[in-house]
């Protein structure tokens, strides 16, 4: 059982920040404050140095990172950084309006998928394959516009909901096609803020503004057995299959799709949460964050599934958590706002690029360090060296 959360490091001196982003346990945090929206400052949180920033043309709207890449989102461009030296790889410009900065970042250390919005109005959503700089493949997946995202840890799924929150559906990569869907509700539409695989992939959670988490279980229905019992729920199913043809489309799809495997009931609701699944201690547990502060840790039934029993509640005063699944199958908790980085108290400032990352434009290559790639060493931050203005 978790009953206790240490906070690794804080700091009161940038009190301002409305992203920060940690490569997986090293050293390394990427920090956007709300006095620079347009700047990203890439820091040796443990050294209490900046290794650079960077400038952009517009607001800086999320960030994410792997052990290849950096992927800066704006409202209508993109930007891949090379993580070993942080150059500029490409810029993808004019993409559709994306005015909340959605986009998934796999985190698999063979590939380095990035999946995006296609469509501002329809629920298209482009791949991406940003180790190769190419299109991988255009996912026709709602009606409506695409409204949360999530790769599985491998990096051969991908989770989306629309904007109408009320169908869920998981796709092969690279291929694109259709392998699950899931149905979070017919009451109502609702706004899907996290979805999230299990480290194995055998299950997905998605959290709304509503108060139920649903945890949905990812398996293909196999050949009924000889028993009597498996024999009448085949029949029944084929009966449902036949009569489902007679049906308006939209009443058949409903009559198909699986429903939620397990669920968690949030008290208070209506709170802006994320939601990850992880493996703490060799059992399964659900994790909420609550934007006003709240952690909720569940214990998940990977058998039975049904009602999941609270195991503990923290509260975290003054902290948003960032929930991140990264290699290894473990949960890394980013707590930021005005606890987070103590190391940016009297940072000794690394290079500055003044010039930043305009539109289309490659950082000349001298401008950046060279230096050996460090990924597996906590203490430090992996590629780039500092150096001095």
């Amino acid at each position: 059982m978790v009953d206790k959360l240490d906070c690794f490091h804080e700091s009161a001196e940038t009190p301002d920040v409305y992203i920060v982003e940690r490569l997986f346990s090293s050293s390394l945090v990427v920090v956007v404050s709300i006095s620079m929206p347009q700047r990203m400052n890439i820091y040796h949180f443990k050294k209490g140095t900046e290794i650079c920033n960077y400038s952009y043309p517009n607001k800086i709207l999320a960030v994410k990172l792997n052990r290849q890449r950096l992927v800066v989102c704006l409202e209508d461009s993109i930007y891949i950084h090379n993580i070993k030296d942080l150059k500029l790889l490409k810029t993808l410009l004019n993409t559709p309006s994306n005015p909340s900065g959605l986009f998934a970042l796999s985190v698999n250390h063979s590939s380095s998928y990035l999946a995006y919005p296609g469509n501002a109005t329809i629920g298209e959503i482009i791949v991406y394959d940003a180790n190769n700089l190419s299109r991988v493949t255009m996912i026709p997946a709602h009606d409506s516009p695409v409204a949360a995202l999530a790769f599985n840890t491998a990096a051969t799924k991908l989770a989306s909901a629309s904007e109408r929150g009320t169908i869920i559906r998981v796709f092969s990569i690279p291929e694109g096609l259709r392998l699950f869907e899931f149905r979070r509700g017919m009451k109502r539409y609702v706004s899907i803020n996290s979805l999230s695989f299990s480290p194995d992939s055998q299950f997905l959670c998605a959290s709304s503004n509503t108060e139920t988490v649903h945890i949905f279980k990812l398996e293909q229905v196999g050949p009924s057995g000889g028993d009597e019992s498996a024999t009448w729920t085949a029949y029944m199913g084929k009966m449902f299959s036949a009569a489902s043809s007679y049906l308006p489309a939209q009443v058949s799809g409903i009559m198909t799709q699986d429903r939620a495997f397990a669920t968690v009931h949030l008290l208070p609701s209506g709170q802006r949460n994320a939601c990850t699944l992880a493996i703490i201690q060799k059992l399964p547990r659900l994790l909420v964050a609550t934007a006003n502060g709240h952690l909720f840790i569940y214990n998940v039934d990977a058998q039975d599934g049904g009602e999941c029993m609270l195991l503990s509640q923290t509260v975290l005063i003054y902290i948003v958590l960032c929930v991140s699944i990264y290699s290894g199958c473990a949960v890394q908790l980013y707590l930021h706002l005005n606890l987070l980085l103590t190391c940016l108290i009297g940072f000794n400032l690394g290079y500055s690029e003044d010039g930043g990352a305009k539109k289309g434009e490659v950082i000349p290559e001298h401008e950046f360090a060279a230096g050996p790639v460090c990924l597996d060493d906590e203490n430090e931050f992996p590629p780039v060296s500092i150096q001095n203005c």
